[in-house]
């Protein structure tokens, strides 16, 4: 038989391969965090007609002549460029700008994603919407996230608790007037919490003496004068201690530092700069941050991070296998996962409240539509045109 038939069935099969993959790139234009594919060919084994010969005396070298035996797919390659982002403004909807997966997990097995659009189960676990893959990451203790520790399950529900604290210290900041009136008085107030969230008032009152200032706490309970030196900077006291009976009745012992009130002439705006006790409060929406960060808006008015999304990257993401749903798995040539933080190790930044739709280029894709259905059609004339020589040969006796 010719030779020419077996190639030009192996370049029809090889084109079909490649429609059927450019098919499957049109078909996901819309999905969210596609990566299309490219088909590569290379040809198969040739062979050898008559060898190559070396030059002698009075000749010259010969080439050797090859037949080739037709095509064959040499790889379907993913690319992993960025997709284009669409502003969904849904704080679930999360965007990798630059290189990363998501972690999630579906049972035992552990997958890798670039489609960032998660939902909430009845348990506040965060979920993939049709299969439920729940979102790997690390969970806050007290608003502090160990990266160390192994990934587990997001779960943010809606109205957790930010437990209370109790205040320990206050800060007082400004400037008290030096040449204000003999007997003036500033009464500056501070709430301040229990260990239970319960509220008390620290009350600190600054009196303009014929000496100078005097800082007294809790009614005068405590009286210290106020001594500045020529540059206006406080020198005694820096600090000192009020204790505060909380309307349950708890007596909370706070730290007031005075470090850095001054004594300048002209303008009073001696004022609390903060305290560090709060109350406590139920979640009541959250927020992404660029590093992964989940940081929970609470009743009290407070924030606090509750969770990080872990993003992992690859040494060759090209080698990671598809497994539907938008999901990736590891194989032996992908490497390990390496999981962190977004924005550290190579690893790309999130945006909230967008997702990365597919990197199909849709001119491109139907110029590949066109160059394998005319790579087909060739193909298909070769076997036609092979099959007319076999009609001829067969009719040389008739």
């Amino acid at each position: 038989m010719l030779r020419s038939l077996f190639s030009g069935i192996s370049g029809l099969r090889a084109h079909q391969t490649m429609l059927d993959v450019t098919g499957n790139n049109i078909a996901n234009v819309n999905t969210t965090g596609y990566k299309a594919s490219q088909t590569q060919f290379q040809d198969t084994l040739s062979q050898l007609l008559t060898g190559a010969g070396g030059a002698q005396d009075g000749r010259g070298g010969t080439n050797p002549a090859q037949v080739g035996l037709g095509v064959r797919v040499a790889g379907i390659t993913a690319s992993f460029t960025q997709g284009s982002a669409q502003l969904t403004n849904r704080s679930t909807d999360m965007m990798i700008s630059g290189d990363g997966f998501f972690v999630v997990r579906r049972g035992n097995e552990t997958f890798y994603t670039r489609a960032g659009s998660f939902d909430f189960d009845a348990t506040g676990q965060m979920t993939l919407p049709g299969d439920g893959a729940l979102v790997q990451g690390w969970m806050a203790v007290n608003g502090v996230i160990d990266m160390n520790a192994p990934l587990t399950d997001l779960r943010i529900p809606v109205g957790a608790l930010m437990a209370a604290q109790q205040t320990t210290s206050a800060i007082y900041e400004g400037n008290l007037q030096s040449d204000a009136a003999v007997g003036t008085v500033l009464n500056r107030d501070v709430v301040v919490y229990d260990s239970q969230g319960n509220e008390g008032l620290l009350s600190l009152q600054f009196t303009r003496t014929a000496t100078g200032w005097e800082v007294s706490d809790d009614g005068g309970a405590t009286t210290q004068p106020m001594v500045f030196d020529a540059g206006g900077q406080l020198t005694s006291p820096l600090s000192l201690t009020s204790t505060v009976t909380t309307s349950a009745g708890m007596a909370v012992p706070v730290t007031v530092d005075l470090s850095t009130v001054t004594g300048f002439a002209g303008v009073d705006t001696i004022k609390n700069a903060s305290q560090d006790g709060y109350s406590a409060g139920t979640l009541t929406s959250f927020s992404l941050g660029a590093d992964g960060s989940i940081v929970g808006t609470f009743s009290n008015s407070l924030k606090q991070v509750i969770g990080m999304i872990a993003l992992a990257n690859f040494n060759n993401p090209a080698g990671l296998e598809k497994v539907g749903g938008s999901l990736f798995t590891t194989t032996v040539n992908s490497g390990a996962a390496q999981v962190g933080a977004a924005g550290t190790g190579g690893r790309g930044t999130l945006s909230g409240g967008t997702l990365e739709m597919s990197n199909v280029d849709l001119s491109n894709e139907f110029t590949s539509l066109i160059i394998a259905q005319r790579g087909f059609q060739a193909n298909s004339r070769v076997i036609t045109t092979s099959d007319e020589i076999l009609s001829e040969l067969i009719n040389l006796k008739r």
